[in-house]
């Protein structure tokens, strides 16, 4: 395979968008049968550079050469056309149609208008079989699929498509273990079929898994490349962040203190399910367990975004009442999972997102004071060294990131006692993960309280006081981290006991 020409080669390509040089003198290439894992911060190019693969940006200057000859994609349209899928994070299917429709949308087979149901089946059957899913009833409605099957109704469609490089975008981000590994199966045939992968992820141990070489990227240039196997993983990150990282999970010292937050009973619509939980100032309490164990359903409870039929909760020895409005008056602050649904206002500017929640320091007589206000979200800014042009940039235009920074300042601005962290380091790469992680240290320093719900074990192990475990609903364990291993919390999460 080393031998082999690529299959596809990009080479010095640069884009400029105004004054923001997003891409420099960047190569990559990639051969068939071979996946590619592209890493970098957010940030760092990535996007960018796979856009202008994708036809949605055109170079500034470089080329691109694809099975051996020129390729100047001028639309997406005209990549797919020529062998390029991209299989965004953000899944790209219509929710209302069925499997058949999202499998052969945009490539419908008819004859003179008229659609070949029958021949769109075979090939969407056949593509299914193909990834190990014959069974995928082809009249189902997208919507009704988990996350897992939604992606491969997308591989599927590549496949129909007859794409010779296919793209994935941080495709495990919400999948189980179990998915995961099933997707990693599939990328293996597909290799074994002789295509071409490109694999973006900021899992460093799940790229080793599944990539046979890497390029990483770091502000707009390629700074290094090779075989995974000759490289280990300090040195992968030291690319990434252009320093070297001696700690991933860097430790802040913190000490637990007294009793701030009481769970007692609570159970909402259908999970989570008779919780009891104690949580301390100054302390670190992770929540474990598999994707449905209801952990997001407990922090919304908790913070009464969602319905609870039972239970209490108590925030410094005080009992609000079961609504927004006064568990954020008591002292609860939530970082929702969904960044871009609910966590963030898309629309509306850094200075707003991280204000809103808390306008009382600068409003007097039902006026607000603007020059007060956006001192305030300079200094947040600052302090999490969110990188914008400043604090009136829309959210939107954030990388992933760096808008995560912006979701856990509106909670510390907030002047929250008890935060709720849910998947915070979730699609966001190394170098912001390890701030993040420092951040919790500080704050718990600070005498504040975290409960950080989290997929990814080795942070779980590595920043947490305690890990509480859950599975079915209920909260099955509760541990100091040192009394768990990442066997011992998987045994737990399965655990099937009434």
């Amino acid at each position: 395979m080393s031998d082999a020409p690529p299959l596809l080669a990009m080479t010095a390509i640069a884009k400029r968008f105004g004054a923001t040089q997003a891409l420099r003198d960047v190569s990559l290439d990639v051969r068939a049968g071979e996946c590619m894992a592209l890493i970098g911060e957010n940030g760092a190019g990535k996007s960018t550079l796979m856009k202008v693969l994708a036809g949605a940006y055109q170079p500034d200057a470089g080329t691109i050469e694809f099975a051996g000859r020129p390729f100047q994609p001028r639309s997406p349209h005209e990549a797919r056309r020529a062998g390029v899928a991209m299989i965004y994070q953000e899944l790209t299917l219509a929710p209302d149609l069925d499997v058949v429709e999202n499998i052969m949308l945009g490539q419908e087979r008819h004859t003179a208008g008229i659609l070949d149901r029958r021949r769109q089946r075979e090939l969407a059957g056949d593509a299914l079989a193909r990834l190990g899913h014959a069974d995928l009833p082809l009249d189902r409605p997208v919507r009704e699929l988990s996350n897992a099957l939604k992606q491969v109704v997308e591989v599927a469609r590549a496949l129909v498509q007859e794409a010779r490089v296919v793209v994935f975008d941080e495709p495990t981000s919400s999948l189980t273990q179990h998915d995961a590994a099933q997707l990693f199966r599939i990328i293996g045939s597909m290799k074994q079929a002789g295509l071409g992968v490109i694999y973006i992820s900021h899992f460093l141990e799940e790229v080793r898994a599944v990539a046979d070489r890497y390029t990483v990227l770091r502000d707009g240039k390629s700074v290094g490349s090779g075989r995974l196997a000759d490289v280990d993983e300090p040195k992968i990150v030291a690319l990434m962040v252009g320093r070297t990282v001696e700690e991933l999970f860097p430790q802040v010292e913190h000490s637990p203190g007294d009793v701030i937050l009481e769970v007692d009973g609570l159970s909402g619509r259908r999970v989570p399910r008779d919780v009891r939980l104690t949580v301390r100032r100054g302390e670190i309490l992770g929540i474990s367990g598999l994707v449905g164990a209801g952990r997001t359903e407990l922090l919304r409870c908790l913070a009464a975004l969602d319905p609870v039929r039972r239970g209490t909760v108590r925030i410094a020895h005080n009992s609000p009442a079961a609504n927004p409005r006064a568990r954020l008056k008591a002292g609860l602050g939530l970082v929702s999972e969904d960044r871009k649904g609910e966590g963030l206002a898309q629309t509306q500017s850094i200075e707003d997102n991280l204000t809103l929640s808390r306008l009382r320091p600068y409003a007097r007589f039902g006026l607000l004071n603007l020059r007060l206000r956006r001192a305030a979200a300079d200094d947040w800014m600052r302090r999490l060294q969110v990188k914008a042009a400043g604090p009136d940039q829309l959210i939107s235009e954030l990388s992933g990131g760096n808008q995560q920074k912006v979701a856990i300042a509106r909670v510390l601005h907030q002047d929250a006692d008890v935060l709720l962290l849910d998947e915070p380091t979730r699609g966001i790469d190394v170098g912001t993960k390890s701030e993040i992680y420092r951040l919790m240290g500080q704050v718990a320093a600070q005498g504040k309280a975290v409960v950080f719900v989290s997929s990814y074990l080795p942070e779980l192990l590595a920043v947490c006081d305690r890990i509480a475990v859950m599975s079915r609903g209920r909260v099955r364990d509760v541990r100091p981290t040192r009394d768990w291993t990442e066997e011992s919390i998987m045994a737990a999460a399965i655990s099937v006991e009434e």
